[in-house]
């Protein structure tokens, strides 16, 4: 072995730095001169390189896969008890309500509970508004033979959607329940408070002349009341929202302003229906199939 004295090695320490930097500026000027031949070193080691990456790579494949296998089991076994904590609260409940039914049908048979009612109803595909007398409106493009009469009520998939105020030879108009000239007398279910529906051409109807002492909550149900004939009890109207300032509204079901199609029944009422409307009313009206 070669002993180098103190001297020499602090000389070949300084001199490093130095050749270093010359070595890089040299293949630098290399790669300016002939740029194909630090690519070909590339192309060179890269195909040295690529069997050995080859070899390596299969056992670290097999780790990761069997890594994603260990996962996978993991999430399934989880997946599989929430499954069955959810299939046990299921089979509870459907037992409560097989009960509940049961019961239901016990009682009504000992009342001699009258069933309501089968529902007439035409289904009409809402079409182009053309215009009219109110701001908030949709036209309903339905057949010669529809016999559908003004008053009636117009449903959608998820709740009110207004009433037929007009009625042509292949169209008729329903005024919703947003349009300023709707007036509708409702029951909030939670607190059972009665008040009226007034539409304000907004998207959410206002609650006016909710009872004294009753004290309505967010999100509680309101439906329709029988009160005056107009409507049937019971149709979904949507929930109550307070506004910014306060005010009392109701935060529709139903998507007035994307509605498509709509049903219209006739419940038989005769409280907005003028006289020779109500003695027109198609056959059937209590009796034909629908919901």
């Amino acid at each position: 072995m070669i002993r180098l004295s103190i001297q020499a090695r602090q000389a070949l320490a300084r001199l490093t730095t130095p050749v270093l930097i010359v070595s890089a500026l040299a293949l630098m000027l290399l790669g300016r001169a002939t740029p194909l031949v630090p690519e070909r070193a590339r192309i060179t080691l890269s195909d040295a390189l690529a069997p050995i990456y080859a070899v390596v790579d299969v056992p670290l494949r097999a780790v990761r896969g069997a890594a994603r296998a260990v996962g996978e089991t993991v999430s399934l076994r989880a997946e599989n008890e929430r499954l069955r904590l959810e299939n046990d609260r299921l089979r509870h409940w459907y037992d409560v309500a097989m009960a509940l039914d049961t019961e239901n049908a016990t009682l009504k048979e000992n009342l001699h509970w009258v069933p309501d009612p089968k529902l007439s109803f035409v289904t009409a595909r809402v079409v182009a508004d053309a215009g009219g007398v109110y701001a908030r409106s949709v036209l309903l493009s339905v057949g010669p033979n529809s016999d559908i009469r003004r008053g009636e009520v117009a449903l959608d998939a998820a709740g009110l959607a207004g009433r037929v105020t007009e009625v042509g030879a292949r169209s008729a108009r329903v005024l919703l329940i947003t349009d300023m000239n709707s007036r509708i007398p409702v029951l909030l279910e939670h607190s059972r408070a009665r008040a009226i529906l007034a539409g304000a051409n907004a998207p959410n109807p206002k609650l006016l002349y909710v009872q004294d002492g009753l004290h309505p909550q967010e999100g509680e149900r309101v439906v329709t009341s029988a009160e005056a004939g107009a409507f049937p009890a019971g149709l979904l109207i949507g929930t109550v929202h307070f506004g910014e300032s306060g005010q009392m509204e109701v935060a529709p079901a139903a998507d007035l302003g994307r509605l498509d199609v709509v049903r219209i029944f006739d419940y038989g009422l005769g409280g907005i229906v003028a006289p020779e409307a109500a003695a027109g009313r198609r056959p059937g009206a209590a009796t034909a199939a629908g919901g």
